[in-house]
């Protein structure tokens, strides 16, 4: 399991290419540096260890996926990144 973050820093939690929220709520699936919420809509770009939606990958569709949700994390967190993007769309 990797850390990943949202753009404004909040945390996030990486299992292979499946993400969830802080939480433990399932997100969506990573498809190389794409991340699709379970319906296959994109909703992310993975840029380093940050996620940010960015209009100009937002064309992009999946195959809807579903998973168990995970325990959360008791994680702080990180500081916000000046990087190309908004917040990604997720649920707390």
């Amino acid at each position: 399991m990797s850390q990943l973050y949202t753009k404004n820093g909040r945390p996030l939690q990486r299992e292979g290419n499946r993400l969830f929220a802080g939480s433990g709520a399932y997100l969506g699936a990573i498809q190389g540096k794409y991340v699709f919420d379970t319906s296959g809509q994109y909703t992310g770009t993975v840029d380093g260890d940050r996620v940010v939606y960015r209009a100009v990958d937002s064309a992009r569709i999946s195959s809807p996926t579903i998973w168990a949700p995970r325990v959360g994390l008791a994680v702080a967190p990180a500081v916000p990144a000046a990087i190309l993007g908004e917040e990604p769309p997720f649920p707390n």
